[in-house]
């Protein structure tokens, strides 16, 4: 059995906890940021390419009391790193983190950690110095209140990086958090999706790659894949296995507007991305089947209309970097009150990092959360959709951390 520490924004930790179940994994504990889990070797690959919401999924080498530095090299030194890596692999301490514990130099825990690294493989190898003329492998430190945590990368590139996107436009949404937002909002296939501010479309794409079962790291490579002890045979079995899942024979109404016709044009040619990938998963084995796609139009979000009685809104209006600034932030949000007379009945969710985004559209939100989205501390606005919480209130809304 093997332990992994799967990463993820900020607030969303019980979010990726139901997946990592879901996909039949037994989870040990969290901290802000991180899920640790234990599974089987095929897990080693399958939570890279499966998981929706992890940004990366890491193979914990050790846990253990790290209060100065010979403990800290000599917990390292303990790993059969020869098993893990090959004779000319690169390694690289990529982050060290430091909460409440007496070894806090980062700079130094980094040093320390790849010094007995290598000097474990040099030893088991009998040569003094390595090529290192290899692939590179990532290695991460958390030390929390004394406790070291080493990791080994099985990911590389972020696992937000799906491959199907070519341009994100300014300030795109990561793929994870959109991921993370449809499950805040417990959206299924049945639910009729907006996205009235789509930028280059992934809302509405991460949203078809759930509804379809489309693994969503079908069309990747993983930092795995370079290590000895990767099987390619496992690897190849389980891509058949979800590639089997994918479903062509549902309906689905996901649709995105965006008023800037080149975002719309980014947004089509993402989501034919998204569908070729899944399209050639699906031909491996042996199916020759259609992959739905999202639908993209140019369009005001202020001149458009529910389609249906009820459904869901999810979007990212712009802001910031996006926009310009926080008065032509607040115009916006203000104008975004439309929403609800055009879409009467819908449930609307709306992630910004504007602090008086509720003040600004004239109403509390049912429910909010907070996320750590990339680099920027934001909040998600759910509103359920009734008459009820239509109506301004003066009260505040609940809070979810």
């Amino acid at each position: 059995m093997n332990t992994l520490v799967a990463l993820c924004a900020v607030g969303a930790e019980k979010v990726l906890g139901n997946e990592i179940k879901f996909l039949g994994y037994k989870l040990v504990s969290n901290a802000p940021g991180r899920v640790i889990f234990t599974g089987d070797d095929d897990a080693l690959f399958r939570a890279n390419l499966c998981l929706r919401t992890a940004d990366r999924v890491y193979l914990l080498m050790a846990r253990y009391k790290a209060q100065d530095f010979d403990q800290l090299f000599d917990g390292v030194y303990s790993v059969e790193w020869q098993d893990f890596l090959k004779k000319d692999s690169r390694v690289v301490v990529d982050k060290v983190r430091s909460y409440k514990s007496v070894l806090n130099s980062e700079h130094s825990i980094q040093g320390m950690v790849q010094k007995a690294i290598y000097k474990k493989l040099g030893d088991k190898w009998h040569i003094q110095t390595l090529p290192e003329t290899g692939d590179k492998c990532d290695v991460r430190v958390y030390i929390d209140e004394n406790e070291a945590l080493i990791l080994l990368d099985l990911s590389g590139v972020p696992l937000y990086k799906r491959g199907y996107r070519s341009d994100g436009g300014v300030a795109p949404l990561r793929e994870t958090t959109a991921a993370v937002l449809l499950q805040l909002m417990l959206w299924r296939r049945k639910i009729p999706l907006h996205d009235p501010f789509c930028g280059s479309g992934t809302l509405p794409i991460e949203a078809t790659l759930y509804a379809l079962n489309i693994a969503p790291g079908l069309g990747r490579r993983f930092a795995i894949e370079n290590l000895p002890f990767f099987s390619k045979e496992s690897a190849d079995r389980i891509r058949k296995e979800e590639a089997a899942k994918i479903r062509t024979d549902v309906e689905v109404n996901i649709t995105g507007t965006d008023i800037d016709r080149g975002a719309v044009e980014r947004a089509r040619q993402n989501a034919e991305h998204a569908g070729v990938m899944a399209g050639r998963a699906l031909k491996s084995i042996g199916i020759d089947s259609h992959v739905w796609r999202p639908d993209f139009q140019v369009a005001d979000f202020k001149e458009i209309e529910a389609p249906f009685e009820s459904g869901m809104i999810i979007c990212n209006p712009p802001y910031g970097e996006r926009l310009g600034d926080e008065e032509q932030a607040a115009l916006l949000y203000k104008e975004m009150g439309s929403l609800f007379t055009d879409f009467k009945g819908w449930q609307i969710g709306v992630i910004t990092a504007h602090k008086e985004f509720q003040e600004n559209i004239g109403r509390y939100a049912t429910s909010l959360k907070s996320l750590k989205a990339g680099n920027l501390d934001t909040t998600f606005y759910m509103y359920d959709g009734t008459e009820k919480e239509k109506k301004f209130k003066t009260k505040k809304a609940r809070v979810e951390y």
